[in-house]
């Protein structure tokens, strides 16, 4: 209908004023009618490329405003329009150039934001995460929405969305473990091309704030638990100087003590030197990949002399086909030390200690999430309700004499308590006088994503 009306369009003209000749006998019928057959003719061929071009010119001109980028090539070329044509073809390829280069620089941006060292959230105008890089996904991973909702925090997105300025805040998170975080919020104007108007740059200071923490904790520490066997080695000191100088069996007693005192205080300042590394590093969840059923094995071989010099029975169940978690071997090899050696301390000789590692029970008191439990159980005296929320502090003892006698330092448990936290797991200590005390560990399973991305 389109190609008739143009058609008619075109050809009414001289078919109208032939048609008035022949009416009026101004012309020979035949030659006139000929003339009307082929202004007809011509108009409906003239019609047929119009039309022809007007669909190709379309055609470019719907893929110059589509989001193809490829350049708009057409295998013929318009036959009226070709000048046109041509330019819609010029103008094609330059947008596509320009497109390209716009994907390139997208690109770039992508990778830089990507490699930032610092965590960095991309966050659009009603708040939603655009996108975040990978230092933000490893550090925060599901916790990333507790941490937008942090008071500090939304309060310096608030108020760089409504000044259009960078605003800053110092944040402390208190779960899964303490962090120190320092928030920087800068909008985005003209907003970035997914969207995103407010970038937030949280720069993770808690290892400094540990290390100045830790340098008052440990000359605190030292200083009132080193006392003690500093007082017993300079009393022996002087007893040795004084009325047992001419006394050998007294000195041989005496010499043996000062021994042992050395050695607690070398166990001492191992195990606060342990303690502070481990907090260095406490804000930042291991990645790399553990087989935890294979590290116990390996741990309890290393006790089998002291296990057979107490005659302790060991019970001890790895469950099947365990999988993996994300873990620090190191570390977790401390945990079952500290944990292996107090139940075979505040264990009763020829009794039993239990070791359990296998998956938890989903509806239990452990999380909903997966996760192994690593449980140690012994049969000794057991420990009083009151104590055992204080059992992971720093150098608390339920029974003082009895952790001094058989080499305790106050410290195990607390290393266990902050390599855990590290690991984002739990801990549980249950005892009951009289019938033993359970310690137990869970850990989560590792992520196929982080493990993917560490490796």
């Amino acid at each position: 209908m389109k190609t008739l009306g143009i058609a008619t369009c075109l050809a009414g003209a001289p078919v109208l004023t032939l048609v008035v000749l022949i009416i009026f006998q101004w012309a020979d019928f035949w030659p006139a009618t000929a003339g009307i057959v082929v202004s007809l003719l011509i108009a409906c061929a003239f019609a047929l490329v119009w039309e022809r071009d007007l669909n190709l010119l379309t055609d470019s001109l719907r893929r110059v405003t589509s989001d193809d980028t490829a350049p708009v090539t057409e295998p013929e070329s318009a036959v009226m329009m070709d000048a046109l044509s041509r330019e819609i073809e010029r103008l094609s390829r330059r947008l596509a150039t320009r497109a390209a280069v716009q994907e390139q620089h997208r690109r770039a941006d992508t990778l830089i934001l990507e490699r930032l060292p610092d965590p960095v959230i991309v966050l659009a105008r009603d708040r939603s995460v655009r996108r975040t890089n990978a230092t933000a996904r490893s550090a925060f991973g599901d916790d990333l929405p507790a941490v937008l909702r942090n008071p500090g925090v939304r309060g310096a997105i608030e108020r760089a969305l409504a000044t259009n300025q960078s605003q800053t805040a110092e944040v402390v998170l208190r779960a899964p473990v303490h962090r120190d975080l320092y928030a920087t919020v800068v909008p985005m104007d003209p907003p970035l091309a997914d969207g995103g108007q407010a970038l937030v740059v949280l720069s993770d200071r808690t290892r400094e704030r540990v290390v100045e923490r830790m340098r008052a904790d440990f000359v605190a520490n030292v200083s009132h638990e080193l006392r003690t066997p500093l007082a017993s080695l300079i009393g022996f000191v002087e007893t040795l100087q004084g009325p047992a100088a001419d006394d050998p069996p007294a000195q041989q007693r005496f010499l043996a003590i000062m021994a042992e005192q050395g050695a607690r205080m070398n166990r001492l300042i191992d195990d606060l030197l342990s303690l502070s590394r481990i907090e260095l590093s406490e804000h930042q969840a291991p990645s790399e990949p553990l087989d935890l059923s294979g590290l116990v094995q390996r741990m309890v071989a290393g006790f089998e002399p002291r296990l057979a010099e107490r005659k302790v029975q060991l019970a001890m169940r790895i469950e099947d086909d365990l999988p993996v978690v994300a873990g620090d071997a190191d570390q977790m090899a401390q945990v079952l030390q500290n944990l292996l050696d107090n139940g075979l301390k505040y264990g009763r000789d020829g009794g039993v200690l239990g070791l359990d590692v296998a998956l938890a029970q989903p509806g239990t008191r452990w999380p909903s999430r997966r996760g192994i439990v690593i449980a140690v159980a012994d049969q000794g005296t057991g420990i009083a309700k009151e104590h055992l929320p204080r059992l992971t502090e720093r150098f608390y003892r339920a029974d003082k004499g009895r952790s001094r006698a058989v080499g305790g330092t106050g410290l195990g448990l607390a290393i266990v308590k902050h390599i855990v936290n590290r690991h984002r797991g739990h801990l549980l200590i249950e005892s009951e006088v009289g019938k033993g005390t359970t310690v137990s560990v869970w850990l989560p399973l590792a992520q196929a994503s982080r493990m993917a991305d560490a490796g």
